[in-house]
């Protein structure tokens, strides 16, 4: 027994002569009642479920009740109700410490017991199922005959000359329900004089009631008496009434545990919770209301590309003020298209618009839209756009748009899911509903394959076409990237030359270059990246590692160096080829033997500037004719160039005067020509003819020049490398005067002062085309 202690607010509230059993009165008055309606318990219990609280409301009126009955006022219930934490220091005994630790830890475990979620109670539903379901499969196997292996299919004849003549069957089964008789074998029967491999083999059986009357007559036409015969059991399928129970039984549980699941308020949406997670579009969020991870990159972050981050910040203006533009009633276009190969900053430049735009930035990929089950396309659009209008004003952008948005080619392919993406993209971006404060930006570096409703104004009103950068911008790159390295000489020291020796490069093989450049310094265990550094990462970059195991025969290399010098010679000794930077007879793993010139950028290119491009690939050929009386294969790469510029010159540039003035669109795919095969016969015979006669101008110029031939193909054996300057020191200046001359060994000043000077000139546009070539052996 305890007592009441005798503080001023527990007298007010009880009687003195209250008495209570301490075991029933811990029951009426648990833990949770007694610091309910203190405020420091009231913040614990805050985030607790609503079954907890109804607890504590249940466990408080059942105390209530109790007082009541032993006399208590509702005016003495709401005071003690206002004072409960005094009330519960009020009570105490010599135990009671003890006990109050064992209490509250079995107020815990019922607390975690009430507080089932619904998705745990589903899947406990789900498990018990399963479970059933293998007890059913278990009871099944127990009570089905044990057969071994699946029985073999016999004929009448065998069963009658191979098993029963030779007294080799135990008993027959026959099931009438499905017309088959099934013989048992004794143990060790040996059939066809081998051991039988199984016991039990199946026979189908036209009449099964007639069957045992024509067993015995067999039997009697075989010898075999009438008391010796073979035992026949008739079975049917319905005489075992287990595998029924067990399934009566398991149908039973699981509607039974449905019933009990299907009670629940939120079972319909556990229930529907996989499959509407599946359909969501898993988009990345940039939202600058949230809380920010790292640093973005911005458009001073991104060099070059200066026209396409003049378009795309329009629509970063846009955002950021659009009363200015909702003053003046102009329209901000609704979408915009990156178009451009690959590696050329489309993704890039996307990401800056997510960091600058200070707006919410979904983006999402095309391949992640298509799956295998029907339908998840659209649904993954429509809930894309859905989150779109909700967080407007904002930007969607789907990278690799061709995934989702190619053209509808045929009847086929109408109710793919493939086409029904398109579709709902389609209404999505320009349908019935709006879409005002959503932006559409998409990137793709196939635009001949997209559905032109897609590319229509009010989608896609503008199209961005991103090239690769010119020899201002690679060295605006280069810098970027190579401020990020530890190099012994400032970044601008080496820029203006590696993008004189990159041309075509995109900036993504700019990036790769300098990685292979920290790379190669960091494995000799160099403190800082050296010039050598650099021109290994081109070289690694452009022909492949170099090999090492060189295992080329002698004459092979000699062969290789004179083929390498005479392309060498008679891109020298004419006017209108390309300066030289480099050549070399290195072996890589793309092939042996390079040459690397520089094409200063020009918007026109001419018949002689063709032509003799065209005489200067077939140098290397008519070289080995004249050295060694043979030709190698390493010419293919050269023919294969020469045969593409002669045709073109003929079939598209209208530079031949038996075809004419003419130029028909590419057939690559052979499907039509638009010429007839007469016109095809001329135009065969006009190739051949422009590449015979620039390859006699080729054999012309090594013939004159055979002595500065073998000079070059001497010293190509030496070193393996030469570059502009040391041909210029061997042979002489080129006849023509010097083209526009790149420094190949110096980095510096002059190599930046040389990119300036390919600027200089009036309609130069930088579309340099690499000429970078190497000889597969």
């Amino acid at each position: 027994m305890f007592r009441v202690s005798s503080c001023r607010p527990v007298r007010q509230a009880l009687r003195p002569d209250f008495r209570l059993c301490h075991r029933d009165f811990h029951q009426l008055t648990t833990k949770p009642f007694i610091v309910n309606h203190s405020q420091v318990c009231r913040d614990t219990l805050l985030p607790r479920s609503n079954k907890v609280r109804h607890i504590i409301l249940r466990e408080y009126r059942a105390v209530c009740s109790l007082l009541l009955r032993s006399g208590f006022s509702r005016a003495d219930l709401s005071l003690a109700k206002a004072l409960s934490a005094n009330l519960s220091r009020g009570f105490h005994t010599t135990s009671s410490n003890g006990e109050r630790k064992q209490n509250e830890k079995d107020d815990k475990k019922d607390d975690k017991k009430e507080e089932t979620p619904e998705s745990t109670k589903f899947l406990q539903v789900v498990a018990k199922t399963l479970t059933y379901f293998v007890v059913f499969l278990f009871i099944t196997s127990l009570f089905a005959p044990n057969t071994g292996r699946g029985p073999s299919q016999v004929s009448w004849q065998e069963f009658v000359h191979q098993m029963l003549a030779k007294g080799e069957v135990q008993q027959i089964i026959i099931m009438p329900d499905v017309g088959i008789a099934h013989v048992i074998l004794h143990e060790n029967a040996i059939l066809n004089g081998k051991p039988a491999r199984n016991r039990i083999f199946k026979m189908q059986i036209p009449d099964t009631g007639s069957f045992e009357e024509k067993l015995r007559e067999t039997e009697k036409q075989l010898g075999i008496s009438p008391g010796n015969g073979v035992p026949v059991v008739f079975e049917r399928l319905t005489d075992s009434v287990w595998p029924t129970l067990a399934v009566t039984l398991l149908i039973g549980f699981i509607i039974l545990n449905l019933s009990a699941a299907m009670k629940s308020k939120n079972f319909l949406s556990k229930m529907q919770m996989p499959w509407s997670n599946f359909t969501k579009a898993k988009f990345t969020l940039v939202d600058p209301r949230l809380k920010a991870v790292g640093k973005g990159v911005k458009f001073d972050d991104i060099a070059g590309l200066k026209e396409a981050k003049t378009e795309v910040m329009e629509f970063v203006d846009y955002l950021k003020r659009p009363e200015l533009y909702k003053r003046l009633g102009a329209k901000v276009p609704k979408g915009s298209l990156l178009l451009g190969p690959p590696g050329c900053g489309k993704t890039l430049l996307a990401k800056a618009v997510a960091t600058e735009a200070n707006v919410p930035f979904l983006s999402m990929n095309g391949s992640e839209f298509i799956e295998v089950v029907g339908g998840l396309g659209a649904s993954r659009v429509r809930d894309l756009f859905k989150e779109a209008r909700r967080r407007a004003p904002c930007i969607v952008y789907i990278d690799e748009i061709d995934a989702i948005g190619g053209k509808r080619s045929n009847e086929i392919e109408s109710n793919s899911e493939k086409i029904q993406t398109l579709l709902q993209l389609l209404i999505e971006m320009d349908g019935m509903a709006s879409n005002e404060g959503v932006i559409m930006l998409a990137s793709t570096n196939r635009s001949e394959v997209l559905d032109e409703a897609l590319l229509r104004p009010g989608r896609f009103d503008r199209h961005i076409l991103i090239g690769q950068p010119t020899l201002i911008e690679r060295k605006e790159i280069f810098e970027v990237y190579l401020n990020k390295l530890q190099l012994d000489n400032p970044a601008t020291h080496y820029s203006g030359r590696l993008a004189q020796l990159t041309p075509t490069y995109s900036g993504a093989d700019i990036a790769n270059i300098c990685n292979e450049a920290a790379l190669h310094a960091a494995g000799l265990d160099q403190k800082q990246i050296t010039a050598a550094d650099l021109e290994y990462a081109v070289s690694r970059v452009k022909y492949g590692r170099e090999k090492k195991d060189r295992t080329i025969r002698v004459d092979e290399r000699k062969q290789i160096a004179y083929y390498q010098a005479g392309r060498t010679i008679v891109g020298w000794m004419l006017r209108h080829t390309d300066a030289l930077m480099k050549v070399s007879i290195i072996q890589y793993t793309s092939g042996v033997g390079s040459m690397q010139h520089f094409r200063p950028a020009s918007f026109l290119t001419f018949k002689e500037e063709l032509y003799d491009r065209m005489t200067m690939y077939l140098g290397g050929k008519a070289a080995e004719l004249l050295m060694f009386h043979q030709n190698s294969t390493q010419a293919e790469s050269d023919l294969k160039k020469v045969t593409n510029v002669a045709y073109n010159m003929i079939t598209s540039y209208g530079m031949n005067d038996a075809v004419g003035e003419v130029s028909f669109p590419p057939t690559d795919d052979g499907s039509k020509r638009f010429y007839s095969r007469k016109l095809q016969g001329v135009i065969d015979f006009e190739a051949r003819k422009l590449i015979a006669e620039c390859f006699i101008s080729a054999e012309t110029i090594i013939k004159e020049h055979s002595d500065k031939l073998t000079k070059v193909a001497e010293e190509l054996l030496k070193k393996e490398t030469l570059t502009y300057e040391e041909i210029c020191q061997l042979i002489g200046p080129p006849p023509h005067g010097h083209k526009t001359l790149v420094d190949i060994v110096e980095f510096g000043p002059e190599a930046n002062a040389s990119t300036g000077e390919a600027q200089t000139a009036p309609h130069r546009d930088e579309k340099e085309s690499n000429e970078e070539e190497s000889s597969q052996k």
